[in-house]
Order: C-alpha cells, then structure tokens, then sequence
C-alpha cells in the first residue's frame, strides 16, 4: 500500500501588517495581511493575495490566488473567492495564464456562503448572503441574487 503525501496547514512566507489577528487552524501562504486585520480559524488565504487593513475574515472563507480585498471590508464565513473560470470545459491545471483577478474596493461587505468570481467590486457595496457576483459591481449598493443584483443604491 502506497504512503500519501501529507501536507501541513500553516502560516508559511506571509507579509503581516502591525496587530494582526489569526486564529488557528488557519491555511496562509505567500500572501499579505494588512494592520489590525483578522483571519478567523479553516480560512485558506493562498499566494499573491492581499488583504487590507482592518479587513475580517471569518471562519472557513477562502480567497485564491489574484485576489486584492481593501481595506475595512468584512468577508463572512464560508464565503469562496473564484480565479479559475474553466474556460477550457475544466479546471486550468497547469494554465495559471488563463485565471483572472478580482478586486473589493474599500468598505465591502460580503455575506455568508456568498461566490464571488473573477470580478471588480467598487467601495461602499454590501454582497448578501448566498449571492453568486458574476458581473462587475460599479454602484455602491446592497446586492444579492444568483446572479446577484442591486436591490437598493446607497
């Protein structure tokens, strides 16, 4: 019988800002924590990501790589952040070329279980719970839905 290979979960070649708060477990690599930020415990922050200054991220959330959060955001538990759209009919292993980028302005809200694909949010937006955000958001406002859509302006 073949012995697997096992891997750790851990902290491993981040950049912390001052009074920074993470939790364990939590999966964190190669990537950037604003100040004053906190990472709930089973989050996977992957390679190249940033997040901002007193950003929270609560418990089982994963943000991939490609993806820029701003600052004073929160991202609730379990949301997913997508960088892989399988444009070739499945995943893109080995094709890093073809993932894309997502950017949360400052000041977002991004509710429980929401998806949020390779997109553009603009500041001062607030992402229900559950919605999947397909589209760029360009309106500060409140958004839910699959796909999700402004439901009141701010």
């Amino acid at each position: 019988m073949a012995e697997p290979r096992i891997l750790k979960a851990g902290v491993v070649d981040v950049k912390f800002g001052e009074g920074v708060t993470l939790i364990e477990p939590c999966n964190l690599y190669g990537c950037s924590i604003g100040d004053e930020s906190f990472v709930g415990p089973f989050v996977e922050i992957q390679r190249g990501a940033i997040i901002g200054k007193r950003t929270r991220i609560q418990s089982h959330a994963f943000v991939c790589e490609l993806v820029t959060i701003g600052d004073d955001c929160f991202v609730a538990h379990g949301a997913m952040f997508i960088n892989d759209l399988f444009q070739n009919g499945g995943p893109a292993w080995g094709q890093e070329h073809l993932w894309k980028k997502t950017v949360i302005g400052n000041h977002v809200s991004i509710g429980t279980n929401a998806t949020i694909l390779p997109v553009s949010i603009c500041a001062n937006a607030v992402i229900g719970a559950g919605a999947v955000v397909t589209r760029n958001i360009t309106v500060p406002g409140v958004y839910a839905g699959n796909p999700a859509r402004l439901l009141r302006k701010f």
